[in-house]
Parts: C-alpha cells; structure tokens; sequence
C-alpha cells in the first residue's frame, strides 16, 4: 500500500482551526491526527473532547486520535461519540491493553497501541494479531517540536519483519520529529503511515509539504 500521511493538529493554529481543517482537507493527507494529553501520562495538556468534536464536523477525512492520556479505556465511547475512527493508546497506560483493544473495536473504530522510545517493540507479540496500528513514538511524547530519535529506525524494521512473521496487518505509524529530511528513510524501513505537526504547519506552504512527504 502507499504510505498515509497524519497531520498532526497540536501543531495547528488553533485561532484559525477551520481553515486548518480545510488545508488538510484539500491537501493530499489521508488523515487528521489528533493529540489528547492529560499533563498526568505526559507532562502537558492539550485539548479534549469539545476540540475532537469540531474537527470532526468539518473534516473529510478521518480522524485518527491518539490518548497521551492514563486510564484510556474510560473515554473510549466518548471518543467514539465525538467521531475518532482510530483510537490509539499507550501500552504504557493500559493494565488490561487487550481487553482495551476489543472495548475499541466494540465501539466501531480501529484499535492503535503506541509505544514510548525506551519501549522494545517485543511487548506488542502477543497481541500484535489483533492490532490495527502500532504508533512508534519517535520523540518523548508530550510536545511537538522535538528532534528525532535515530533509533527509531531499528524500531521499524523490527516490526515490519515481525508482521510478516506472524502474519499480523498492522500499520507501523511514526510519530515525532517526521520532516522532509527523514521521511523517506522512515518509509524504507517500513513505516506505514507518518504523522507531521511542526515539519507541516510551521511551513509556508503546508500543502506543498504535504504533496512532498506523500509523493516517495
């Protein structure tokens, strides 16, 4: 498959967040992504449900929702209600993490589980079957803005062959520090779908970089 691209909406003007919308929206992005941080799991907070529910009503897209967040398995019909087709949490956050990826996929939405930078990806094995998404966190989450952690790229390959080993579907997602300059090692190592904030919205033309990072 092509690669998908995420921009991340942390990353947006919030003062004109309709007309961030409509960019992603007319840009070749496959999906809005969306950072929901509690200053508990991570040491900052973002936006919540109110802000989920605005995009959803203007975005064409699909809303891929990523909880920074403790104790996920709480909100997962809300987000479901306010419109996330993908729901992902942390594996660092989750006691019972299956049971939270069937609570997700009962709710009609597509089940992520992402990973910190000190994570082996080896802890996902025995669930990998029954994920949609494995989100490689390729910064320390909490801010955007962050350089990249080169051994992200270790990361990705490990998963891709452990897809093919076990003959899980996932999507390798990487999030952090994603920009012109990487993306296109990131997809040779076999990432799937790459999130952008800061390397998109900060440009002068978010369309265009958008175009660039999808066009590999």
């Amino acid at each position: 498959m092509n690669h998908l691209i995420a921009p991340s909406m942390l990353a947006s003007d919030f003062g004109n967040l309709k007309s961030e919308i409509n960019m992603v929206n007319n840009s070749d992005a496959d999906w809005f992504h969306l950072d929901i941080m509690d200053g508990v799991f991570v040491p900052n907070i973002s936006y919540g449900m109110p802000i989920v529910k605005t995009i959803k009503k203007y975005a064409q897209k699909p809303l891929d929702v990523h909880l920074m967040i403790k104790k996920p398995e709480r909100y997962i019909e809300v987000f479901a209600q306010h419109g996330a087709d993908i729901l992902t949490v942390h594996f660092e956050a989750c006691n019972h993490l299956h049971r939270t990826i069937d609570a997700i996929k009962m709710a009609g939405m597509q089940a992520g589980v992402a990973i910190n930078p000190h994570t082996n990806p080896m802890v996902l094995s025995d669930i990998l079957i029954d994920i949609d998404v494995v989100c490689v966190m390729s910064v320390n989450p909490g801010f955007g803005g962050q350089s990249f952690i080169q051994n992200t790229y270790k990361k990705i390959e490990f998963l891709k062959n452990l897809k093919k080993d076990s003959g899980s579907k996932y999507l390798i997602e990487v999030d952090g520090g994603v920009n012109l300059e990487n993306y296109e090692k990131l997809i040779n190592c076999g990432a799937n779908i790459l999130v952008a904030g800061s390397s998109v919205f900060n440009t002068k033309d978010p369309i265009q970089t958008i175009k660039k990072l999808k066009e590999f």
